[in-house]
Parts: C-alpha cells; sequence; structure tokens
C-alpha cells in the first residue's frame, strides 16, 4: 500500500538513501532536516508513519515525539539514532514509540518496520512509566547489544519471565538488574540467588523459607527468597543447575502462583517477577532429560540470548575505556589506551567475555607504570596469542616488501625511532590514510558502506576523517 511518510533527519545523506529506498516500495515521501521543519509540514497533516532521528539541529527528537504523541497517540513513529545506547532504546519505548533503529541500520530491516507500522495502523498507546537514566549498567554500541536493548525496552514495564542466556561473564545479572531498576518494581527488592552455589538438599529451604523443626537444624522459621522479594524481582541464576525435585516447585509457583515453606501448611502468594539465566544450552538438557520440558517453556517465555565478547568486538574500546574510567573513580591511577592497544584488545578471544576485559583493565590501572597503555603491554597482560580471525597468515608479498622497505628508510633517517616505541604507531597511521582513502572511492564515498567495509562505527570513522584531515567530497 502506498503511504505517507515524513523522515527527519538533518544527515543529508540518509534522507538520500532512505528516501529512493521507501519511494522504491510505492510510498509518498518527504524528507526534512529539522524539528522546526518537521513542524510545518505536521500543520498541513500528519503523515502514516514518521521517522526522526534523536540528535537534531534544534532540538531532540525523542522529546518532540513525546510531546506528538500525547496529542496523537495513534501515529506510528520510527527513531533513528547514532545514540546507541540502552537509554536511547528505553526512552523511545517510553515515549510509545513503533520502533528504534540504531544507526547504521539496515534499509530492509526499516522497510520491514515501516511495513509493520502500517500493518497495525494507527492505534492507542500507553507509554510506560518514565524511567531516570541513571546508573545503566549495559555498554555496548554494537548492532548485538541494540537486538538486546530491544528486548529489554519491550519487557521492562511487564512481569513476563525472561531468560537469559549466554556465556559466562557475558553480564546475564547486569541484564537482569536492568530489567528490574528499570520496570515499575524497581522500588522493591532485587535478589539473586545461584543454583550451582547451593547444595542440593538446601535449594527449597533456600527458595521457599521453612518452618520451624522442618529438619535438623532448622531452629526458627526462616523466609525464603520468594518472600524476601516480595513486590520485586528474584533472579535465579544458573537455572540449569537446578535439582530436579526443585524444578517441580518452581513449576508449580510458576503455575500457581503460591508456595508452601518447607515443612508449612499455610499457602503464601508469589508476588515476585522472575527471571532466569543460564550458561547450558537448556534444550539439550531436555533432551537429555536432566530439565523439565515443561519448566523450560514457562521459563523461556521472553529469551534474551547475550552475545561472546567476540561476537561484538566493536564494543571492545568502549568497554575496556570505561573499566579504566571506573578504576580511576575508585581511586586507582588513571589510564589510557593507545590506538595499538585498542587493536591488541580487539584481536582478542576473550574466552572469560566482559568479566575477563574488566579484570585485565583493572590489573593494568594497578600494574602498569605508564600513563598510556601500548600493544606491547597488553599483550604481556593477556598472556595469550590472538585468534585467527581467518585472516591470511602471510602478508601480500606486495605488502610485504613495502613495509620491509618502509622500516629500512626509517631505521636510515630516523634510527631512534626503532627503540623508542613509536614504530607501531607510526607504521599504522602511514597505513590507515591510504586504506581509508581507498575505500571511501572504492564506495563512491559513501561513509555508510566505508564503515561497514572496515568494520567500524560511522561515527568512529567520521573521527578518524575529520583527525586525519580526508576529504569525502568526490573528486
Amino acid at each position: 500500500m502506498t503511504a505517507q511518510i515524513l523522515v527527519v533527519d538533518d544527515d543529508a545523506a540518509i534522507r538520500t538513501v532512505v528516501g529512493q529506498a521507501l519511494r522504491r516500495l510505492s510510498h509518498d515521501v518527504t524528507t526534512v532536516a529539522s524539528l522546526a521543519e518537521m513542524e510545518s509540514r505536521l500543520r498541513t497533516g500528519l503523515p502514516d508513519v514518521l521517522i526522526t532521528d534523536v540528535i537534531l539541529p534544534d532540538g531532540n527528537g525523542i522529546d518532540r515525539v513525546a510531546t506528538l504523541l500525547k496529542a496523537h497517540p495513534g501515529l506510528p513513529v520510527i527513531i533513528l539514532s547514532a545514540q546507541n545506547t540502552l537509554a536511547t532504546a528505553i526512552r523511545a519505548t517510553e515515549v510509545g514509540a513503533y520502533d528504534y533503529l540504531p544507526k547504521p541500520f539496515d534499509l530492509d530491516a526499516l522497510a520491514r518496520a515501516v511495513a509493520g507500522a502500517l500493518a497495525r495502523g494507527r492505534r492507542e498507546t500507553s507509554p510506560i512509566e518514565e524511567v531516570a537514566e541513571v546508573g545503566l549498567p549495559l555498554i555496548g554500541r554494537s548492532p548485538a547489544m541494540q537486538d538486546v536493548y530491544r528486548v529489554i525496552a519491550r519487557v521492562v514495564s511487564n512481569d513476563l519471565t525472561v531468560l537469559i542466556s549466554g556465556e559466562s561473564g557475558t553480564g546475564k545479572e547486569l541484564v537482569a538488574r536492568a530489567i528490574h531498576d528499570l520496570g515499575p518494581r524497581r522500588r522493591a527488592p532485587f535478589l539473586a540467588i545461584n543454583m550451582a552455589a547451593i547444595p542440593r538438599e538446601l535449594i527449597e529451604a533456600e527458595l521457599f523459607g521453612h518452618e520451624r523443626g522442618a529438619f535438623t537444624g532448622a531452629q526458627a522459621r526462616s523466609a525464603g527468597r520468594f518472600e524476601q522479594a516480595a513486590g520485586g524481582t528474584l533472579f535465579l541464576d544458573e537455572i540449569g543447575d537446578m535439582p530436579m525435585e526443585a524444578q517441580t516447585r518452581l513449576l508449580r509457583v510458576l503455575q500457581s502462583g503460591e508456595f508452601t515453606t518447607v515443612g508449612g501448611a499455610r499457602t503464601i502468594r508469589a508476588n515476585v517477577r522472575i527471571v532466569a539465566a543460564t550458561n547450558r544450552d537448556l534444550g539439550q538438557f531436555v533432551a537429555q532429560g536432566r530439565f523439565r520440558e515443561d519448566l523450560f517453556y514457562r521459563l523461556n517465555v521472553v529469551p534474551i540470548i547475550l552475545p561472546a565478547l567476540r561476537e561484538r568486538r566493536q564494543d571492545i574500546a568502549l568497554l575496556a575505556r570505561h573499566f579504566l574510567d571506573r578504576a580511576a573513580e575508585q581511586g586507582l591511577p588513571r589510564k589510557q589506551l593507545s590506538e595499538p592497544a585498542i587493536a591488541a584488545l580487539e584481536r582478542y578471544g576473550w574466552p572469560g567475555n566482559v568479566r575477563e576485559l574488566e579484570n585485565i583493565m583493572r590489573r593494568i590501572a594497578v600494574l602498569s607504570r605508564d600513563e598510556i597503555i601500548g600493544a606491547g603491554e597488553i599483550g604481556a597482560m593477556l598472556g595469550a596469542a590472538p585468534p585467527d580471525l581467518g585472516l591470511a597468515a602471510q602478508p601480500d608479498p606486495g605488502i610485504d616488501a613495502a613495509i620491509r622497505a618502509r622500516i629500512e628508510r626509517i631505521a636510515r633517517e630516523t634510527p631512534a625511532a626503532l627503540d623508542d616505541g613509536t614504530l607501531y604507531e607510526r607504521l599504522i597511521a602511514e597505513v590507515e590514510r591510504p586504506m581509508i582513502e581507498a575505500l571511501l572511492a572504492r564506495h563512491g564515498y559513501n561513509q555508510l558502506r566505508t564503515a561497514r567495509a572496515l568494520g567500524i562505527n560511522r561515527n568512529t570513522l567520521r573521527k578518524r576523517l575529520d583527525t586525519l584531515g580526508i576529504s569525502t567530497a568526490l573528486e
């Protein structure tokens, strides 16, 4: 169906690309560069879909959308943003936007979002209670983390059970805390219990409490985690390690919303939100008879799969700097990472994921004597060779010869450079400019496609272009 679509973005390239893509789908598209121009267009009538950036020359797009949707709650709005954080995803959901797409975005994803908005039609929306953007624990702007943010944004306002899956060290408890802290239960307790750390015979008493005399050593009544977390969130970590008998009791609680203490007869209403997490393959556990299938489906209402750090390498620099900043705030010496150091971090395999990266950054803050951290020190801290990323083991012969010749020239002209620790940075700087210029030319000076080819964020590319003084104008 043909639809009237209004696109608001101060980037002329995005307006052109989005406009052309949607016009190819037979839509009538108007593009503007500011909120003032948007207001002018809206005075002539509402579009079928509004697509807007967040940061605009004359204001914040989300704030304007919040006001607009109060007057026109049925208007489908799609938010675009280079501010790719959990806070942005939450805020877009709060104001009642139909969808949120982080930049750089895929045009097919935008087309699907537009189609979904049109199919749903104008409807009444009720934005969730506004949440203060403080203490947000999740960091990352990679596409994989954007998917996580979008799911979190959609579940914080309800009590649906969430199952978080991911390798150890990926931040499963941080996600659980974000769901709690951003939701309506945030003023009530958040309690975490690790199923793998509790003896099998005590798990039921830990969860549901016990009465005096229920077992040897039970000298008095004790409330379990379900009672202690009343009104709040109960985080069941390593749920795959829960014994089968405890699984049966947990299933009954999830089905009925009620439980009894161990040795007790009085029924207690369970007023908690359940968020579970595992680093195991629960589907495989079900097939092996080690986990109840009916409990798996009760827990897996909303699945969130956290990516391993090696699957979100573009977030490594952001995370590393965050951990160094946090170490400095806690009184440790302030450190900075050189570009070669960041490259070394991004090449490493990170078997311990984000937790390992945090530990390495704290170790650097404590042990390193230098304020600027180089690649050599990172390699020494990691104590492991970078993983094979599928790159050629040997460079192209022409590149190999050119690099060797350049080193020989440096040795002749400035021999001190071979010993002052700057050689790596010098060679990388010399390679970076022609590499970026060649890729820009190859991709028609399209920054988005060039950034994708390089495997970096578009904002990162823009910063490098400014630093290197590279023009993006067509020659």
